[in-house]
């Protein structure tokens, strides 16, 4: 069942990614990615992986070693939980680095590699938008901080 899960997990994600990625723009992007309920698919996945194992990975993540997490992810369960938690996240942080460049402004040829970046490899695709962010206006309804008077 893990094999199958695994399977399905980036297969829930992906037409979000699609949408972030090949149409940005578009109004149904907006409507649809615009929820956060979009990563719920994933989580539902990662759900059924890790609370029939709940009391093997209570221990491992309470008092967390390197031994023993490398025997949790060494499982098809384990490794198909990791997989299902690393989609969902990337997901949500993708979405939101959507929705920030959108209101930012950033150009649909500079926020789409740095989408696929963190499809692939979230946390650096997250660096560099926090790196890049700055070089677009501040989002709407934002004060910038007032120059201090002298």
């Amino acid at each position: 069942m893990s094999a199958t899960l695994f399977g399905l997990t980036f297969a829930l994600a992906a037409p979000f990614w699609a949408l972030m990625i090949l149409a940005p723009r578009w109004s149904w992007t907006a409507r649809i990615v615009g929820s956060p309920l979009i990563v719920a698919p994933v989580l539902l996945v990662y759900a059924v992986l890790v609370l029939p194992a709940l009391g093997a990975v209570l221990p491992v993540v309470t008092a967390p070693t390197l031994d023993g997490l490398r025997v949790l992810l060494g499982t098809a369960d384990g490794a198909a939980a990791a997989w299902a938690h690393m989609i969902g996240f990337d997901l949500f942080v993708g979405r939101w680095i959507w929705q920030d460049a959108r209101e930012r402004g950033v150009p649909t040829i500079a926020l789409a590699p740095v989408l696929v970046l963190t499809v692939l490899l979230g946390p650096l695709g997250l660096a560099v938008h926090l790196g890049l962010r700055a070089r677009w206006r501040q989002p709407v309804g934002v004060v910038a901080p007032a120059a201090p008077v002298a």
